[in-house]
């Protein structure tokens, strides 16, 4: 397992092609997926151990890629606490009762983030089977930072510019401080959970980062996103959507061995700010996914190449995969970083 490219890659070794594998490359964009999905809500989904396996291991199977992320959503851990949370088709998480006044901090922050991993049965048995399905294939363990958490909280759903959450931060600090705390205690349970089943990497995701100064982002979130990965002791990837000013403390004080680089940012320039003793993942644009081969040939290329300038690189997409791409061309992908003749 430790010669797996992906773990090479993860401590600064770089292999002689980079490994790849695709944010949210379980799911939507395949017609496997969808159809073993019928009749099953998401979250029902992401909690029965056999399907979730199975959801994992579909673009192994189909792709090749060097590594299956463990299928399930961001939110999962919140349920498992307890949280009432549901995903809507066409919206995405939307909570019952959103955390916005001191009250509604002591109600959340009184849960003992030990339920979590109380009640992670399924998602440990999910890991598992796969785990022990791929062998030297390593599995990604994942979680959602504490600021998308929060942001998803405190808006009650999906926001575009988190104007709550991020006015809870100045106009009360303390309940702020109080509620990201306890969500990187749910998130740090969460990924020791997949840890402790089989995953041999993990990563922290946060998808709304990017709306943070930079300012902000240090005082009120990096504490946290440290405290979800610190003492984990597997390899840990920190990624971020429209990070593009925050790459330096992505980091999280070397923390992070490896962060993660949305599509904006070409990987040499990136290398250049984070420094050398860090890979980096990404950054292939998810948009490129619809044009002609060629024209996303050259890009992963490019992309591959800009890569060369960092200690080592995970090819990846610069956010997820979009549920509209054809499942061929991802394979196209992984077979043009493999080194064969596409």
């Amino acid at each position: 397992m430790a010669t797996a490219p992906l773990l090479r890659a993860l401590h600064g070794d770089r292999p002689e092609r980079p490994p790849v594998w695709f944010m949210r490359q379980a799911g939507r964009s395949l017609p496997e997926y969808r159809e073993l999905r019928v009749g099953t809500r998401m979250l029902d989904a992401c909690l029965d151990p056999e399907l979730a396996a199975e959801i994992t291991l579909q673009p192994v199977r189909r792709h090749g890629v060097d590594a299956a992320v463990f299928f399930s959503d961001i939110v999962v851990p919140l349920l498992l606490a307890g949280i009432d949370v549901e995903i809507q088709p066409g919206r995405g998480p939307v909570f019952a009762d959103p955390v916005r006044t001191t009250a509604d901090v002591d109600r959340v922050t009184a849960i003992d983030p030990a339920d979590v991993v109380a009640a992670s049965a399924p998602v440990a048995e999910a890991v598992g089977i796969v785990a022990r399905e791929l062998g030297d294939v390593p599995v990604i363990g994942f979680a959602g930072a504490p600021f998308t958490l929060a942001a998803y909280l405190v808006e009650g759903g999906p926001s575009k510019e988190h104007l709550r959450a991020r006015g809870m931060m100045h106009a009360d600090p303390e309940a702020w401080h109080r509620l990201a705390g306890w969500l990187a205690r749910v998130s740090h349970a969460f990924l020791q959970v997949q840890v402790d089943a089989g995953a041999s990497a993990v990563q922290l995701f946060d998808s709304w980062a990017g709306s943070l100064s930079v300012a902000d982002y240090r005082a009120h979130i990096a504490p946290h996103s440290h405290t979800a990965l610190d003492g984990i002791t597997v390899p840990r990837i920190h990624f971020g959507v429209g990070t593009a000013h925050l790459l330096p403390d992505m980091r999280l004080g070397g923390l992070a061995d490896a962060v993660g680089v949305d599509w904006r940012t070409p990987l040499d320039e990136a290398a250049a700010i984070v420094g050398p003793d860090v890979t980096l993942q990404g950054n292939i644009d998810p948009a490129l996914l619809t044009a002609p081969w060629p024209v996303l040939s050259a890009h992963v290329r490019d992309v591959i190449a800009r890569g060369g300038a960092a200690r080592a690189h995970i090819l990846n997409l610069g956010h997820g995969v979009p549920p509209e791409t054809d499942p061929t061309v991802l394979t196209r992908i992984v077979a043009l970083a493999h080194g064969e003749d596409v």
